[in-house]
């Protein structure tokens, strides 16, 4: 079965959010006469590359990453082009490519995102548009930016959608090869106990049938 990953590589100096904390790596043991093992030392923020936020990220009582249903992070999605001019996807934009649409969507925001350089003012998911996705059942919603709101944003009302709503947010996912349709994603979180987020390894795969939830 075909496998699609829609995973950035982790690696050291990768862009993150202004002022979190950056990927570094270092050797700890290395191959060699007194040695016979490599070992790497890896540090990074839990939104560092694709990752899974928890509610916890933005609700003070909101349940942390190790605690959710691995269940809402494997099943059919459909992945759509909303690429626009707009800084903000708007409703209309991907109203009409909703249509028996399963419970978890991944939206193709940008062009081609570099992962090494901060994408500055990047375009990102207006809130109605996140309303209108619980709406229509959608449970899980991907993007392929750094986040569901502008890196400006003080009150996250997308963010603010997901958790009236029960939703899981996906972020910096690679959706730039990806044929729009429906297909069966897995991203499983690490399971972090008591943060607020987990790097994923996101794949697609080809759904044997359609219809499934």
């Amino acid at each position: 079965m075909r496998i699609i990953d829609i995973t950035p590589p982790v690696r050291a100096d990768m862009a993150v959010f202004p002022g979190d904390a950056p990927c570094q790596v270092k050797t700890t043991f290395a191959i060699g006469p007194q040695c016979p093992v490599n070992v790497t030392e890896i540090s990074f923020s839990t939104h560092c590359g694709a990752h899974a936020d928890a509610p916890s990220h933005y609700a003070a009582e909101g349940a942390t990453i190790d605690t959710l249903d691995l269940a809402e992070f494997i099943g059919p999605a459909r992945v759509i082009d909303a690429r626009g001019k707009g800084p903000l996807v708007q409703p209309e934009e991907i109203a009409g490519q909703l249509e028996a649409c399963p419970s978890r969507v991944l939206l193709r925001i940008e062009e081609r995102p570099d992962p090494m350089i901060w994408p500055k003012g990047f375009r990102t998911l207006a809130p109605e548009t996140m309303a209108l996705l619980a709406a229509r059942g959608v449970r899980l919603v991907g993007v392929d930016v750094p986040s569901v709101d502008p890196e400006t944003s003080k009150e996250l009302p997308s963010h603010m959608v997901a958790r009236d709503h029960d939703m899981r947010i996906l972020e910096n996912l690679v959706l730039a090869d990806v044929v729009p349709g429906d297909y069966e994603l897995i991203a499983l979180p690490l399971k972090l106990a008591g943060l607020d987020a987990a790097p994923v390894r996101a794949i697609l795969r080809d759904l044997p049938q359609s219809g499934a939830n």
